[in-house]
C-alpha cells in the first residue's frame, strides 16, 4: 500500500497530499470507487452536498479507521449563514455516517447573493467547536479570500479551484501562498481538454517512463499543490497514486508551465460542472 506524503495546514491539521474527487459520481459508483481508493492506499477523499453521493462515499469510508481518514465536503449557498453552515454541516455529517469532518469547504463564494462572508463566520464557529478540523473555500478568487480575511481576521485553510499546467492559476497560486493557504485542484488532469495529449507532456513523460497523468500530477505536487484526481479505476487510481517517487526538472517545470492557457478542448470533451 503505497504511503501518501501530507502537508500541514496553517491550523495544524495534516492533510494528505493527493486525494480521490468523487464529481460527478452516483452513490454506487462513488462507494466502489472510494472503497477500491481506500484500498490502495488514498486517504483524502473529497465529496459535496451538490454532488449527492455522500451516503454512497460514507459506505466505503466504514472499512478504514476513522482517524485514518482525511473527509472533505462542500457546502451549498443555501448554508451561506451562522446558522446555515451548521446545518450543512450536520447534514454532511449525517449522510456521511460521520461525527466530523476533516475539512468543510464553501463550495462557490456566489457573489450575487452576498452572503459567503456569514458563510465563513460560520465555518469558524464549526472549527472552534471541533466539528471541524479546518475549514476552507472552493472556487474563490481572491478578492473573495481577501474580503474573508478584512472582515474575520481569519484565512481560509485551504482553497480548491480548476488548476492543471493549462489552467495554472499563477496568480492565485501566489496568494495562496502569501496567506498561508494551501492550494488544492479539482480536475488536475485538465479533463476535457488535450493536455495528456500534448508533445510536451509526452515527451517528460517518455523520458521518466511515467504515464502523461503522473507527470501532470507531479507538477502539480511539486508546486505544493494538493490534486484531487477523479477515477473509478483502479489501474488509474493505483497510477496517480504513483506520482510522488520521481522528480521533475526546473526545464521541465518550466515547460509544462508555459502550457497556462493553450487548452483545446478534447474530441470526446466532457464539460460536466464541479
Amino acid at each position: 500500500m503505497s504511503q501518501v506524503p501530507t502537508v500541514t495546514l496553517s491550523h495544524g491539521t495534516t492533510m494528505p497530499r493527493i486525494g480521490l474527487g468523487t464529481s460527478p459520481m452516483n452513490d454506487a459508483d462513488a462507494e466502489r470507487a472510494v472503497r477500491t481508493a481506500l484500498e490502495l492506499g488514498y486517504r483524502l477523499v473529497d465529496t459535496a452536498e451538490n454532488y449527492r453521493n455522500e451516503v454512497g462515499v460514507g459506505l466505503a469510508l466504514n472499512d478504514v479507521p476513522r482517524g485514518e481518514l482525511f473527509v472533505t465536503s462542500k457546502f451549498n449557498k443555501r448554508g451561506h449563514s451562522v446558522d446555515g453552515a451548521r446545518q450543512a454541516f450536520e447534514a454532511s455529517a449525517e449522510r456521511l455516517g460521520v461525527e466530523y469532518l476533516d475539512l468543510l469547504l464553501i463550495h462557490w463564494p456566489n457573489p450575487a447573493q452576498d452572503r459567503y462572508v456569514e458563510a465563513w463566520q460560520g465555518l469558524i464557529a464549526l472549527r472552534a467547536a471541533g466539528l471541524v478540523r479546518a475549514i476552507g473555500t472552493s472556487n474563490f478568487k481572491p478578492a473573495h479570500l481577501q474580503r474573508l480575511i478584512d472582515e474575520t481576521g481569519v484565512a481560509p485553510e485551504v482553497n480548491q479551484v480548476q488548476l492543471s499546467p493549462v489552467w495554472a492559476k499563477a496568480a492565485e497560486r501566489e496568494f495562496h501562498r502569501e496567506h498561508g493557504i494551501v492550494t488544492e485542484a479539482w480536475s488536475p488532469l485538465g479533463k476535457g481538454t488535450e493536455l495528456l495529449q500534448h508533445p510536451v507532456v509526452q515527451e517528460i513523460a517518455q523520458a521518466h517512463g511515467r504515464t502523461a497523468g503522473q507527470v501532470v500530477l507531479r507538477w502539480e505536487t511539486q508546486q505544493d499543490v494538493v490534486p484531487i484526481p477523479k477515477s473509478a479505476n483502479a489501474d488509474r487510481l493505483a497510477e496517480n497514486l504513483a506520482a510522488f517517487d520521481f522528480d521533475l526538472s526546473k526545464p521541465e517545470l518550466d515547460a509544462l508551465a508555459a502550457l497556462d492557457g493553450t487548452a483545446k478542448p478534447a474530441a470526446d470533451s466532457d464539460r460536466s460542472g464541479h
